[in-house]
């Protein structure tokens, strides 16, 4: 298999998701490597001609005031790196430390950093030798990016720190020789340019981002099949009603619910039952999963530029002869799409389950309670809904926008903040949350249409149901269902009950 080319413009989430989960192989295009060299040169002029340039011989942040001799400009950058690791926590998610890494150096191709073209490659060489630094979760706020969880990646880049190797936490060192590599040693402004950046936040962003946009689907998918078995009506998922509103989104969100529900006996068996409208939960899917669609949309474009900029400071502008002084590190824009994706899947989660909640109720379903065929014996899926429905309340805390809150850390040199590393890992756990809401109800949604006999679902439906019993029967009595729940985590981890609907039926 062909290793992945990064360039500093062609990154995208496929990408990501190949080094990041699959660990498929990195390279570095030769362009991306001329640009890095000619960067790095324009930094040795600097040096050259004494001239005082922030972040190759002064100090950082409230220290930008102090000159640094030529001779102490390598001793600056390993004190930048040392005193800078102070993050705290549990380490990020191994794929989300891989995605770090690889967006690092994907931003420094970019020729705007002034670092020799080896840093890069060194972060290739551990991404292809497997060797993953533990990189605290906290400690970040965001501007000038995420500087003390990159301190701790840099550290192991230098033999020091911790990292993975052969599924054992070793020192830096250790990992660095068990994959036959020789620490580096940074030279003048390399170390920023490894702390500046979004780097982690980015990685957290694009990897939720990635779940996010299949749970789109797939809760399209969980809502046919629970709008199927309650025996609701497709009327509101009529075209001419969509049309009237105007949202692709929502015009979208209902084709797929009518193609999925097409040629179902099981909604032909009730057409002249003589019901009109049903509960909010099923009746208005394409207009609250599109409005999510639609947030997710925006997220989208936003972490698909940040994943190919230069977020460092300062630039090096090697053709035009200058170094200039900006704030690109800033997390602004993943901060704010990172809290609107967790706000967008927390209402995907929500809405499932209102609709989980109405298959266990007899009232709504016409179904025996909490779908157990020997109900009172049997608790059936009662508590998973209870499990569904703290998960939805944990959500509504952890949708309060980490974007809005800011707080000034070096001596008032960084006055206004992003918090978009929290924002980043709370959208992540939003997520996880919500793929276990939409499991239950897709488990539900099934035990459902087992009690509708001899009536097959629908054209996409179907699919999405047969691939679920491949792997989960039927309960016909309570056993231990969180294994159940577990499962369907996996096929939904796996992408495979979306892979199925979309053979049958095209892409949702």
């Amino acid at each position: 298999m062909n290793p992945i080319l990064i360039d500093g413009h062609s990154l995208d989430l496929n990408k990501i998701y190949q080094v990041a989960e699959k660990h498929s192989k990195v390279a570095i295009a030769s362009e991306a490597t001329a640009r890095m060299q000619s960067s790095r040169n324009a930094i040795k002029e600097i040096i050259q001609s004494g001239q005082s340039v922030y972040g190759v011989n002064t100090g950082f942040g409230k220290l930008s005031n102090v000159q640094i001799s030529a001779e102490s400009l390598e001793e600056l950058q390993l004190n930048l790196v040392l005193s800078h690791a102070c993050g705290t926590g549990l380490p990020v998610p191994k794929n989300i430390a891989r995605a770090a890494m690889l967006l690092k150096a994907n931003a420094l191709c970019t020729g705007y950093s002034g670092t020799r073209p080896e840093i890069a490659e060194f972060l290739v060489d551990m991404l292809n030798t497997e060797v993953t630094p533990c990189i605290p979760q906290k400690g970040s706020v965001g501007a000038s990016g995420d500087l003390a969880p990159l301190a701790h990646m840099t550290l192991v880049m230098l033999g020091q720190g911790e990292a993975w190797k052969n599924g054992n936490k070793l020192s830096g060192l250790d990992a660095l020789q068990q994959a036959g590599l020789q620490p580096l040693a940074l030279q003048a402004k390399e170390g920023l340019a490894l702390l500046n950046g979004t780097q982690i936040m980015t990685a957290y962003a694009a990897m939720s981002l990635m779940r996010a946009l299949r749970l789109a689907k797939l809760a399209d998918i969980a809502g046919a099949i629970s709008v199927e078995s309650l025996l609701g009506t497709k009327v509101a998922f009529d075209e001419r009603i969509q049309q009237a509103r105007g949202f692709k989104h929502q015009l979208k969100v209902a084709q797929n619910l009518r193609r999925m529900m097409a040629e179902s006996e099981i909604v032909e068996s009730h057409k002249d039952c003589g019901k009109v409208q049903d509960a909010y939960s099923s009746r208005c899917i394409p207009q609250v999963h599109g409005a999510v669609r639609h947030a997710l949309n925006y997220v989208h474009e936003v972490v698909s530029t940040e994943i190919n900029a230069c977020t460092d400071n300062p630039l090096v502008f090697y053709e035009d002869k200058e170094v200039l002084s900006g704030g690109n590190f800033h997390g602004q824009p993943v901060s704010l799409a990172c809290d609107t994706m967790a706000i967008a899947v927390a209402q995907l989660a929500n809405i499932s389950e209102r609709r989980l909640e109405n298959l266990m109720d007899p009232v709504q379903s016409g179904l025996p309670p909490f779908l157990s065929p020997e109900s009172g014996l049997n608790s059936g899926f009662m508590i998973a809904q209870v499990t569904a429905a703290a998960l939805v309340s944990e959500n509504k805390v952890l949708c309060h926008p980490a974007s809005v809150d800011s707080i000034p850390t070096s001596a008032n040199q960084e006055d206004f903040v992003s918090m978009g590393a929290h924002a980043a890992r709370k959208a992540m756990e939003v997520v996880d949350n919500a793929e276990t809401i939409i499991g239950i109800e897709l488990l539900a949604g099934c035990q459902a249409m087992d009690f509708r006999k001899n009536l097959a679902p629908g054209k996409g439906t179907g699919p999405a149901y047969r691939r679920i019993r491949h792997m989960i029967p039927t309960m016909q009595k309570d056993r231990l269902l969180q294994n159940d729940m577990i499962a369907i985590k996996e096929l939904i981890a796996q992408n495979d009950i979306v892979s199925n609907v979309e053979e049958a039926i095209g892409e949702l």
